[in-house]
């Protein structure tokens, strides 16, 4: 879900800070503070020591880089996009384009099954290797949810990942390939220009996992126009607050605008989780949110309207601003 420009662009203004590194295998307590720390100030941190299996991994990597190695006749049969199925450079509905190629799908076992016969030759291989990546992804990201919601003194820990383990949750499974700027021709001027792979945006779900090769181009902005490049490591997931939990948090929790470059020498493959409760359910400031110092900033909200509001942008707009109660 993005906006980008379809030409070049010179880089703006980068800044070299380093943004914070958690470690699982620390004590619950250090963990519970540095993940709240870190959506406060960040929106976004660095996880290290995950327990997700090198093996769901390899594998996931292995079966993306074979769909994407595949003749564009091929991958099409798995598009076009609806939103979802197979993209090329086309974004959304209304214009947004990058250098990029991608499959989006919905993390139901059942529609990947579907989906799969399109997408692979052995669509049960494939079914198999991306329900196992999802499976543990999707329970990273409730523990994550679990250790904010017990750091924000929520008091059922379970409110936020319950939204998430909800049967007919909504949320989301992407698998980017960035080409690099030899497999497209760069002009003679390309090392000082930075073409926009996925542009500038926000994640409207609540919570995103993302893992990439080793080639970089993930650059994240907490402060307009400055621009923070985020050192790929292949063996760590990138973890960043969307705009439904800095809707649930009232604001406290920062949901960080980010964009990919293609820029790299090599190719650049990243894989996303988008955590997403139903679409009936409701959005609003969680109680323990709100107090007489700090109200309520934003009205009540089905995740669905906000997924249709998210659709009718173009999608780099600040969307939640459209949600936000009158003063």
């Amino acid at each position: 879900m993005v906006v980008a420009s379809p030409n070049p662009v010179r880089c703006d203004k980068i800044q070299s800070i380093r943004v914070p590194v958690i470690d699982l295998s620390w004590k619950k307590g250090q963990v519970m503070e540095a993940v709240v720390r870190a959506c406060e100030e960040y929106g976004f941190f660095k996880l290290i020591n995950h327990g997700v299996p090198k093996d769901v991994i390899r594998r996931m990597e292995e079966e993306g880089h074979h769909f994407f190695g595949r003749p564009a006749s091929e991958k099409q049969r798995a598009g076009p996009p609806d939103p979802l199925g197979y993209g090329n450079k086309n974004i959304g509905y209304n214009g947004d384009m990058g250098e990029i190629e991608y499959l989006l799908l919905p993390t139901n076992p059942l529609f990947i099954a579907q989906r799969s016969k399109a997408i692979c030759r052995d669509p049960k291989s494939f079914c198999l290797v991306v329900n196992a990546y999802i499976e543990a992804v999707r329970g990273l990201a409730c523990e994550i949810l679990d250790l904010l919601s017990e750091g924000l003194r929520i008091k059922d820990k379970r409110t936020l990942s319950r939204l998430v383990k909800a049967s007919d949750n909504d949320s989301m499974f992407r698998i980017n390939h960035y080409p690099s700027c030899e497999d497209k021709g760069s002009d003679s001027d390309a090392s000082t220009q930075c073409r926009i792979g996925f542009g500038e945006h926000s994640d409207p779900m609540m919570l995103t996992i993302l893992r990439s090769n080793d080639a970089g181009g993930l650059q994240i902005s907490v402060e307009d126009g400055v621009w923070l490049p985020i050192p790929p490591d292949p063996s760590a997931f990138y973890v960043n607050v969307g705009d439904a939990l800095q809707a649930l948090t009232n604001g406290r929790f920062l949901s960080v605008r980010h964009r990919a470059m293609a820029h790299s020498i090599k190719p650049r493959m990243s894989t996303i989780y988008f955590a997403a409760p139903p679409l009936h359910a409701w959005i609003s400031p969680l109680p323990e949110m709100v107090t007489p110092q700090n109200p309520s900033r934003y009205r009540p909200f089905t995740w669905a309207e906000y997924k249709r509001t998210t659709y009718s942008l173009r999608l780099g707009e600040s969307r939640l601003n459209l949600f936000k109660t009158l003063t």
